[in-house]
């Protein structure tokens, strides 16, 4: 009985002593095993805390590059449409011109038309009193069966173009 009474029984040197080095092994692996995981763990920590605030600036500027490129493609369609306004209306401007100039030319070529009528009406008229002058004067002549003189001659074509000339 006395031996299990050693086995089970407590001895005050071999307790302090196997304190003593419970102490020393958990000083040990704190000082050796848990202070360089804890800053491997905080270097982990912190280079994922950078990773994550280095993604939400990449979202940041993304977001930022797509407000100024939809700025841009808005104004892009905003100068388009200014551009075909302008164009528009420079079209117009010139097809108005052209019409223009296209009628002015026109008026030109249509009184050049009734001026060159007019011209060659008078010279036929003057012709036409010409020819019946002579042939009045030749009819008159027979007529009368005598010899006119060239004053009574002259005074007869003038009152025959005249009369013509009123009558048209």
């Amino acid at each position: 009985m006395n031996e299990t009474l050693d086995l089970v029984g407590l001895v005050p040197w071999t307790f302090v002593a196997q304190i003593c080095n419970l102490f020393i092994q958990m000083w040990l692996i704190k000082k050796f095993l848990l202070k360089p995981v804890g800053e491997i763990l905080e270097k982990r920590r912190a280079m994922a805390d950078k990773e994550i605030a280095d993604a939400k600036q990449a979202h940041s500027e993304a977001d930022a590059v797509k407000a100024e490129y939809e700025q841009n493609m808005a104004d892009a369609k905003v100068k388009a449409g200014e551009i075909l306004a302008t164009a528009q209306k420079t079209a117009e401007m010139k097809s108005e011109a052209i019409i223009k100039d296209a009628e002015s030319k026109a008026a030109a070529v249509k009184a050049k038309a009734e001026a060159d009528i007019a011209q060659e009406r008078r010279k036929a008229v003057s012709e036409v009193k010409t020819e019946i002058g002579s042939i009045a004067v030749d009819i008159a002549g027979k007529v009368i069966e005598r010899e006119v003189s060239e004053d009574d001659h002259r005074k007869l074509i003038e009152e025959f173009i005249e009369n013509v000339g009123e009558a048209s």
